[in-house]
């Protein structure tokens, strides 16, 4: 099994990468949309930043001040890193990066966060930015094995995920198959890789990604 500090070295070299798309964008980008709804690339990094400066002590509070509603929740602390510009936004980013902190102390499911919104940022762009591989094996592990910051194990419920390009294979029933990031991507309920997904599950998974995004 793997250790916190290994997972901890996967987060920081995924937040590196991230870092230097963010670093090479310009003012009109960080306000253009991301692939997260209603919010533009700069408030994307800003969730990011507050992921990674948010004690669990503090993130129990302010989910307790926001009625327990998961979006106000994120809303509140984003706003606390978004900053006046977006070069504060970046700064606030680049200064949470190298923190060692993680909300619930889940490590993994803050590399989920960098890797599947990272992702929103890149393809919103359509700017190129690819995951490590072990950071990918690491969060379609956690995925498909339990519900975290997103519904992602009862997603793939009773489905196979099958990877086309690594050795990564979970769960019994309906084939969905796709490449590795295809596969997070799409148990972080991001509908906009169903087309690039194959198997004869794949119908139930859109079915079960639209069910969600309408709640």
């Amino acid at each position: 099994m793997k250790d916190a500090r290994w997972h901890w070295e996967l987060v920081h070299a995924e937040r590196a990468r991230l870092a230097e798309l963010l670093g090479s964008l310009a003012p009109e980008q960080w306000i253009a949309p991301s692939l997260c709804a209603n919010w533009q690339i700069r408030d994307v990094a800003a969730h990011l930043a507050a992921a990674g400066s948010t004690t669990t002590a503090r993130w129990l509070v302010n989910m307790a001040r926001s009625g327990f509603n998961a979006d106000r929740h994120n809303e509140r602390l984003l706003r606390k890193q978004l900053g006046n510009s977006p070069r504060q936004s970046l700064e606030n980013f680049n200064r949470s990066a190298i923190k060692s902190i993680a909300p619930l102390n889940s490590v993994t499911g803050l590399l989920g966060e960098v890797v599947v919104h990272g992702q929103d940022i890149a393809e919103a762009l359509d700017l190129p930015l690819a995951p490590e591989r072990p950071a990918l094996r690491a969060v379609a592990g956690f995925f498909a094995s339990r519900d975290f910051a997103v519904n992602s194990k009862t997603l793939v419920k009773g489905l196979r995920m099958s990877a086309a390009d690594d050795a990564f294979s979970y769960g019994d029933g309906p084939e969905v198959r796709g490449e590795l990031l295809d596969l997070v991507l799409a148990m972080a309920g991001r509908e906009q890789v169903l087309p690039r997904l194959q198997g004869e599950g794949v119908g139930e998974l859109a079915r079960r990604i639209t069910a969600q995004a309408r709640k």
